[in-house]
């Protein structure tokens, strides 16, 4: 019998391969229950994280992404604490960064990232998808096996989110050289170990859209970079550059990674149920069900933090003002009082896409549309190209026996190796 909570859920390795058993352990016992490890509340119910998500004016996102770590830079004492949040919010890690704005400014800077993906421009995106998946696809399944996270996941993944930023052709392969090294795929922030963030990436997509959006608003041209560099917050004041750099940025680092992480997740199931694939190869207007499922049983972003401005109940459970809340996303995916049988894995199930796989409220991840339609383009074009797909049980390279591979980290989750082999068919590509 596991002894759950001598386990500390953000430094102990034992839970990233499979956390799901400790967050039974946890809402078995409340929802809404303390760790005793760093003092956070963790949120495994669906209510209650719904609750704490659509309330911003209780739960700042000022520590959405460090958590408790590294600590706030003062003592939070008080019945309400929101002036210090106020005060002190720039000294906290990542406190420029989209995730951890509080409204107004995350409402402004958030509007300008919906500019960058609205219907019609996903659409218009949506063409060069299918180019980019086949050319992928031509060297991939040529060898009969491969890794699908790093020879087709990553590679489709910041090809497309470069195509939608407009980010010139003849940049693309050094933006996939210096974003896809082996080291990216280190730890950082979230981290099970004591590592630190590397900031080499953000610095690079500062760096270059600086130099864009610079050019773009000198020298206009008929292009979503120049889009981008003309757009405005909702109040029609002009933003400044750094602005939109960071919106950008943002944009391609965190959708990048949140869709690796969902095709991982989706391929594995896929790769393990044979008879799923046969289904999906009938029924094509399953992959949507398919993908919702997917993201249900297998968050992406596995936590979210909150901090509690004043003292609020949830869940019947006091939290004073300045408590570190965890939304535990990928536990309140599997709460039994919101989704029968939750830990099965249901291509009909009705309610799939009441997950909170991308967050809930205003932080709701905005590129949510992108990942389900880069998700469905690989997904039909895989088994189109296929007549089977399986994970491989040979010994590929120094990781031993091992078929797949998590990332170690309390925050995101997914995997960063998957090695398949397929039987493929002829295709007329698309």
């Amino acid at each position: 019998m596991t002894d759950y909570d001598a386990i500390d859920f953000f430094r102990d390795d034992a839970l990233v391969t499979d956390p799901y058993p400790y967050f039974e352990h946890l809402r078995a016992r409340c929802p809404v229950q303390r760790e005793p490890h760093h003092d956070v509340v963790m949120v495994t119910g669906y209510d209650e994280a719904v609750r704490i998500y659509n309330d911003h004016e209780t739960f700042s996102s000022c520590t959405s992404v460090t958590g408790p770590f590294p600590g706030f830079p003062v003592p939070l004492e008080g019945d309400d604490v929101s002036e210090l949040i106020a005060r002190h919010r720039d000294e906290l890690p990542m406190s420029d960064q989209l995730p951890t704005l509080d409204p107004p400014v995350h409402t402004a800077h958030r509007a300008l990232l919906m500019r960058l993906i609205t219907p019609k421009r996903l659409k218009e995106n949506e063409a060069a998808m299918w180019h980019i998946a086949d050319g992928l696809l031509d060297s991939f399944l040529a060898r009969g096996e491969g890794d699908f996270v790093r020879d087709l996941a990553a590679p489709f993944t910041m090809l497309v989110i470069a195509d939608l930023l407009g980010v010139p052709e003849e940049d693309r392969a050094e933006f996939r050289a210096r974003l896809q090294r082996p080291e990216a795929n280190e730890p950082g922030i979230g981290s099970t170990g004591e590592e630190t963030m590397e900031h080499t990436p953000l610095e690079f997509l500062y760096g270059r859209f600086t130099t864009y959006i610079e050019q773009r608003r000198s020298r206009p041209r008929e292009d979503v970079l120049t889009g981008l560099a003309a757009a405005t917050f909702p109040d029609g004041t002009r933003p400044e550059v750094a602005d939109v750099v960071r919106v950008a940025a943002n944009l391609f680092a965190a959708g990048q990674e949140t869709t690796v992480r969902l095709l991982g997740s989706a391929l594995r199931a896929l790769a393990e149920n044979p008879d799923l694939q046969r289904l999906l190869r009938a029924e094509r207007r399953r992959i949507p069900l398919f993908i919702e499922e997917s993201l249900r049983t297998e968050s992406p972003i596995k936590g979210d933090f909150r901090l509690s401005r004043r003292a609020t109940t949830v869940g019947g459970v006091e939290l004073p003002a300045g408590t570190t809340v965890m939304l535990l996303n990928g536990a309140a995916n599997r709460d039994p009082r919101q989704f029968d049988d939750p830990a099965v894995f249901d291509v009909e199930r009705a309610n799939a896409r009441r997950h909170l796989a991308f967050g809930r409220g205003i932080h709701s991840c905005p590129g949510a549309p992108l990942a389900r339609a880069e998700a469905r383009v690989v997904i039909e074009r895989l088994l189109d190209r296929t007549t089977d797909i399986r994970i491989s049980e040979r010994v590929h390279g120094p990781v031993d026996a091992r078929r797949y591979d998590y990332v170690p980290t309390f925050i995101l989750r997914g995997l960063t190796a998957l090695h398949l082999e397929f039987d493929t068919v002829e295709s007329e590509g698309r």
